[in-house]
């Protein structure tokens, strides 16, 4: 009984008085983690095509950046972006901050899962396609890329769960997303043990259903099945045109 009591005296916050907060937290978090996967996303391909490039002064930059951000702490580029950079003259406001630290930080994890992705396609497809006549940009756009996808998924997924729990991080900048509310709300209610369990299990309901979709459309994409409109309309050409013995 004793036990029990003791228990049941974690749970003592008034969570409709939060629920407000809670919520936008929770958008302020999506928010930081589409922006910086897009932003991180981009600039990891161009870093991959640049070290995949032949010259070495195209090389050589790309390859800097990826194991200087590789081998910083994302604490420590928050802190640069959000205080440092107002001591040159540069001041960004704290979504900018943050979205920027997200962006360099996993620009250079990505640039690494994209460069083994690209690399990993054979290099006889290449050479298939421009025997058929395909320029270089027609040869990545519709041969190498698709299957680079394919290969670069798994690590992707990995990176994106994971940038959404980094965005944790932004606590330190006061950047209003979800444990920065946890933070203030704890602080209100002092009842820090119940506040951190409720958030860590917001965090969970948060990851693992996007890790099991993301996991799902890994396996559609593995098992063949097109996602563009266009191909799908390709496939369901060619299936006719077989049906009807036009092939």
């Amino acid at each position: 009984m004793t036990t029990l009591s003791s228990f049941t005296d974690i749970f003592q916050v008034p969570w409709n008085d939060y629920v407000g907060n809670i919520a936008v937290g929770l958008l302020r978090t999506l928010g930081y983690t589409v922006a910086s996967f897009i932003g991180a996303t981009i600039l990891g391909l161009a870093l991959a095509l640049m070290r995949l490039n032949r010259l070495r002064l195209v090389r050589v930059p790309a390859a800097f950046y990826t194991e200087l951000f590789k081998n910083v702490p994302l604490l420590a580029i928050i802190f640069l972006t959000y205080f440092g950079l107002p001591s040159v003259g540069i001041r960004l406001e704290v979504f900018e901050a943050g979205v920027l630290s997200l962006v360099l930080f996993y620009a250079a994890y990505l640039s690494e899962i994209f460069r083994a992705a690209i690399a990993g396609v054979h290099q006889g497809q290449q050479e298939a396609s421009q025997a058929l006549g395909l320029g270089r940009g027609k040869t990545f756009s519709h041969v190498v890329l698709p299957q680079a996808v394919r290969l670069a998924l798994p690590g992707t997924n990995t990176m994106f769960v994971d940038l959404i729990k980094s965005t944790s991080l932004l606590v330190t900048i006061s950047a209003a997303e979800l444990m920065t509310q946890a933070q203030l709300i704890a602080s209100e209610t002092f009842r820090a043990l119940e506040v951190y369990l409720v958030i860590s299990a917001v965090y969970f309901a948060i990851c693992y259903p996007v890790s099991q979709c993301l996991l799902l459309l890994e396996r559609k994409i593995h098992a063949g099945v097109p996602l563009s409109l266009a191909r799908r309309r390709r496939l369901k050409l060619a299936r006719t045109y077989l049906a009807e013995g036009r092939v």
